[in-house]
């Protein structure tokens, strides 16, 4: 296998279509927040039946500036689940309210729905639950249970773009969905964000949000009322943007028959816990993420450099974020979240991109069985 090329476990497909029209965008001397923008901004609001978008630079100053919108701040409460990025719980800091985590369930290794209701206080202003891997969190219930307490729902969509729920695209309801174009994305700009509102009265308050809180006057006067980030995203970005939409459904369709062939092709005796199986309806297959055998676990390290020597990438996401040591400074520690703890220490995320061949997922659970069969040959 050494002398095909290297696997990773993800890279952006950019076409020839699109760098030509971001070498447009570098030659117009229109780089940052310009036409471009406005005309991604329409494409996403078209595609969400409706609903106003703004783009920022991140997906995580989206989250930040969800929160902001509806005004969490000092001692507010936002419900999330540790088992994400850590930007998912850094935006709750930033804004100086507190994250309070909730396990996560075995099945779906999304927020454990059954469990919110118990860490609802008096303090709670908003849940912000992760689609992990792109398998939506029940939005039927979740939007039931913010309804009956009177939450706001901030969805950190970051990984589901293109995914759906009840037949309806994740983003064309709900209250604030946040989405993420990182390089790893299904749909990136290399880097960037948008939030999905409920009207333009949000709309025109996020745009403050995200530049300087810049109101610009008639005859070329400014005004600022209050606190603005800088968070606005340039024409190149939105350049690959424009050209990301046009292909991001025949993107995930090939990520399905990719995972689909996953399925197909693993060995199902070396024991790892597959993900759930029945996400085409609803997923968009951002990762393929099996979880080692618990008697492997500590030996992850080796399972992930025993890939790497046969020529595939593997990533880690995520480890239970409340293990870092800000949080353990905060207070949490092991054994409070025991799932997600499980679920971070054993899990695995392997190749799964469009531009992958069946062949290559055929290659991949080749190179799993060969590296468990020499980590079983080498304990003692």
């Amino acid at each position: 296998m050494n002398d095909i090329p290297f696997l990773p476990f993800t890279r952006p497909s950019i076409d020839e279509r699109t760098i030509a029209e971001v070498s447009e965008v570098l030659r117009s001397g229109w780089l940052t927040t310009g036409p471009k923008c406005q005309a991604l901004e329409a494409a996403l609001s078209k595609r969400f039946d409706g609903r106003p978008v703004r783009l920022v630079n991140s997906g995580t100053a989206s989250l930040e500036l969800a929160l902001r919108l509806c005004d969490i701040g000092p001692g507010d409460e936002v419900i999330t689940t540790p088992m994400s990025w850590v930007a998912t719980a850094n935006v709750v800091l930033a804004v100086g309210a507190t994250p309070v985590f909730v396990d996560a369930d075995a099945a779906t290794r999304n927020i454990d729905l059954d469990r919110i209701e118990a860490a609802i206080t008096p303090r709670t202003r908003a849940l912000l639950p992760v689609d992990l891997a792109g398998l939506p969190v029940d939005r039927d219930r979740l939007n039931r249970l913010a309804a009956a307490h009177g939450l706001r729902v901030v969805e950190d969509a970051a990984q589901s773009f293109g995914a759906q729920w009840g037949g309806r695209p994740i983003g064309s309801f709900g209250d604030l969905v946040s989405f993420s174009f990182h390089a790893n994305k299904n749909m990136t700009f290399g880097e960037g964000g948008c939030l999905v509102m409920n009207d333009e009265a949000e709309a025109r308050r996020f745009e403050l949000l995200r530049l300087q809180g810049v109101q610009r006057l008639p005859g070329g006067g400014m005004e600022v009322e209050a606190w603005g980030a800088k968070a606005n995203m340039t024409d190149i970005a939105a350049a690959i943007g424009l050209g990301q939409l046009r292909s991001i459904d025949d993107f995930n369709l090939r990520r399905r028959q990719l995972a689909r062939r996953y399925f197909e092709r693993w060995d199902r005796s070396l024991g790892f816990e597959l993900p759930p199986e029945d996400t085409e309806l609803h997923g968009n297959w951002h990762m393929f993420q099996p979880l080692l055998p618990r008697a492997f676990a500590a030996a992850r390290p080796d399972f992930v450099a025993g890939m790497k020597a046969l020529g595939f990438g593997v990533g880690v996401h995520y480890p239970a974020m409340h293990l870092f040591s800000m949080f353990r400074a905060m207070g949490h520690a092991r054994g409070d979240f025991p799932v997600a703890e499980d679920i971070g220490e054993r899990t695995v995320t392997l190749p799964l991109f469009p531009a992958m061949t069946d062949a290559d997922v055929d290659r991949v659970c080749a190179a799993v069985t060969t590296v468990m069969a020499d980590l079983q040959e080498a304990r003692p």
